[in-house]
């Protein structure tokens, strides 16, 4: 029988363990968990409140950060839908299996609030050296270069188009719309649960990502409708409210860390997600993609008198 297997995408082998290094591993690179056992406080940041959303759910909360470099027009609108609770009593809508959980005014029966129902285009932005990009070492098949700026996944294209975007991994929120040139309000939202549809990068608006509560999402009853969508309002799943973290009273707040991805660590840590030097691992896969390194995410540490 198999010991304790873990298949988490970070996961150590038991909380304040430590790593016995003998002589003939000194020249190891290290693993995962090593790399995380040597993390200090200033590799975590903690979310800005004010870009931080959380859904209340029946069965709890999903803790989102927004990305307003990406989508600042989009992202000051769904906050001011937020702000006029626009999407308290809405509803989960789409659960396909396999790609994304939609929620919000699907059937365009709510009356419009003063956020705008329409915007520009904002699937990309401009790709210059003042980006803090985090390149991964790796080729990708959907673009040029992929890696991370601001913690989030994107890609890039220097040349010709000089574009960067966020890439649709799993977690990623993006804004749902109807065919072009509609780019969508806020007013319809939805989080990748299946594995990633990079099919979609640059075709529609991308707003931000889960931190925590996926799987409030991931393990919705699927829609048994077309695309997922839910054949009887009964089905769906209520929402009870989404607030901006800002909003709320720090006793209410979660309290969240997200390691930083511009640090030195952050490059040792995604080194030893493209080659597994665990126990278990036979043969180290040498590549990996900008969706197959989650970024750890941590309770903000209680520090003792």
């Amino acid at each position: 029988m198999m010991g304790r297997a873990c298949f988490t995408s970070f996961c150590l082998a038991a909380a304040g363990t430590a790593f016995a290094i003998g002589p003939s591993d000194r020249d190891k690179p290290p693993t995962t968990a090593q790399v995380m056992e040597s993390a200090t406080p200033a590799d975590w940041r903690r979310p800005d409140p004010a870009n931080t959303l959380y859904m209340e759910l029946a069965g709890g909360r999903v803790v989102i950060e927004l990305a307003p470099r990406f989508a600042p027009l989009h992202v000051a609108n769904i906050k001011q839908l937020v702000a006029e609770k626009f999407f308290d009593g809405l509803a989960v809508v789409r659960v396909q299996d396999n790609f994304v959980a939609q929620w919000g005014d699907a059937d365009k029966t709510r009356p419009g609030p003063s956020a705008l129902r329409k915007l520009p285009d904002e699937s990309v932005i401009a790709f210059g050296k003042d980006l803090p990009f985090v390149k991964l070492p790796d080729p990708d098949g959907y673009a040029r270069e992929t890696g991370w700026i601001d913690g989030f996944p994107v890609g890039v294209e220097r040349k010709p188009s000089g574009q960067a975007w966020i890439t649709h991994c799993y977690g990623v929120l993006g804004v749902g719309r109807d065919d072009w040139p509609d780019t969508g309000s806020g007013a319809e939202l939805y989080v990748v649960t299946g594995q990633a549809p990079r099919q979609l990068d640059r075709n529609i608006v991308t707003v931000g990502r889960v931190l925590r509560g996926i799987e409030l999402l991931s393990s919705l009853p699927r829609g048994t409708g077309g695309l997922g969508f839910y054949e009887k309002p009964e089905q769906r799943a209520l929402i009870k409210s989404i607030r901006v973290a800002a909003d709320l009273p720090e006793a209410e707040r979660t309290s969240l860390e997200v390691l930083r991805t511009d640090t030195p660590l952050f490059t040792k840590y995604v080194e030893s997600r493209r080659n597994r030097r665990d126990t278990w691992y036979i043969v180290p896969a040498g590549h990996t993609d900008v969706c197959n390194i989650t970024i750890p995410v941590r309770d903000v540490p209680v520090v003792k008198p």
